[in-house]
């Protein structure tokens, strides 16, 4: 590995050479801070350098999620036969001048930096020159301590190493836990920030399932690798980290992904500042249910007696009706018997009227010619 990444190796150590010099003006040369700052500053020039990478990586993760939708249904319909499968994903992938491995160049480029900054630390905790670090940069490197932890310990590294370096072990955990558990940490919400604003919400996709996987797997892999690597790797790569959380806040708010919660934010800050053109029909469909909302009625306070009444259940409401009938039917029935009684009566008069008329005595029926009796039969 020494010699293929060899002019690596003198490219990171002529860098951080260049930076310590610079810091040493104002710093002790043997201090943690020149050094330390060194290591950030190589951090910001690469990062830098890294951007036009950063672009590409941020359309080539916007179209592999735009493409989801047709790649599952590729999926679906090849799924017997992945030959085919394999020939229309690359067959859509080349109609729409997309590159799955886009997304990943910014850390493929970053990959050799490093290792090569890793392989620098390492030969400076041997005792080993390397690059443009001479005998002379090698002793004030060693003697820089970052918070009481020296730049090329490990977490894993014995007592006597540390001691001979010029630290406790203790000091060392404790930096090198703490610098662990901050660069798990801006990982975590540098992936969760993209999951819950950067992401059109509308499409459901693998993608979005795997995304949110890597969310909770990536801090568990740097917190594992974590302790088995340089303090200055360490701080190389919370530098990042954190560069990375940076950088996306700043592009997730000026340029968001359509349909994610971020875009709709910018949507609602531009159109306050009046800065939005936007659609007549939108505008009036908007306006429409915002003076929907504005005639809606509240409800009416009630008071606990009626709460209680709307709140019966439909047998106590039929139960309740039934009983109000009842009574009610109740009440009129002594009206409904005089007024029967009344009726009897003015028909019994009636009749007797009607006696009267035809000659015989009142409640008597007129005498009538008899119907012969029928012989009983012996």
């Amino acid at each position: 590995m020494d010699t293929i990444l060899g002019p690596l190796y003198y490219a990171v150590s002529w860098i951080i050479v260049q930076f310590h010099s610079l810091y040493s003006l104002v710093f002790d040369k043997n201090s943690g801070w020149a050094w330390g700052l060194s290591i950030v500053s190589l951090v910001v020039l690469i990062r830098i350098c890294l951007i036009p990478l950063f672009v590409k990586q941020i359309k080539a993760t916007r179209n592999m999620q735009a493409l989801q939708p047709k790649m599952k249904a590729i999926q679906e319909r090849y799924k017997s036969d992945k030959q085919r499968q394999s020939e229309e994903m690359m067959k859509l992938y080349k109609e729409t001048g997309t590159n799955p491995l886009s997304s990943c160049l910014p850390i493929l480029a970053q990959s050799p930096f490093f290792i090569s900054l890793y392989q620098v630390l390492n030969h400076i905790a041997q005792g080993k020159t390397v690059g443009f670090i001479d005998k002379e940069l090698l002793d004030s490197a060693r003697q820089a301590h970052i918070f009481g932890a020296p730049l090329s310990v490990k977490f894993l590294d014995s007592a006597s190493k540390v001691e001979s370096l010029g630290a406790t072990l203790t000091d060392v955990r404790v930096v090198t836990i703490i610098m662990i558990v901050l660069m798990s940490l801006s990982q975590f919400y540098t992936q969760r920030q993209l999951m819950t604003k950067n992401v059109d919400l509308s499409v459901k996709t693998p993608f979005m399932q795997q995304q949110k996987m890597l969310m909770y797997v990536f801090p568990v892999i740097f917190a594992v690798i974590g302790i088995n690597v340089p303090a200055g790797v360490l701080l190389y790569w919370l530098t990042t980290n954190v560069w990375t959380m940076g950088q996306q806040m700043f592009v997730i708010r000026r340029n968001p992904t359509p349909g994610s919660l971020a875009f709709k934010q910018r949507q609602d800050r531009l159109r306050a500042k009046g800065k939005l053109k936007e659609d007549p029909a939108e505008v009036e469909a908007r306006k429409a249910v915002e003076a929907a909302r504005a005639k809606r009625q509240q409800p009416k306070r009630q008071t606990k007696a009626k709460r209680q009444v709307a709140g019966t259940t439909p047998a106590a409401s039929d139960a309740a009706s039934t009983d109000s009938t009842t009574s009610a039917a109740d009440e009129q029935k002594p009206s409904l018997e005089k007024k029967q009684g009344e009726s009897g009566t003015d028909a019994k008069a009636a009749g007797g009227a009607k006696d009267a008329k035809a000659g015989g005595k009142p409640g008597q029926r007129k005498s009538g010619p008899q119907r012969p009796k029928h012989p009983s039969k012996k």
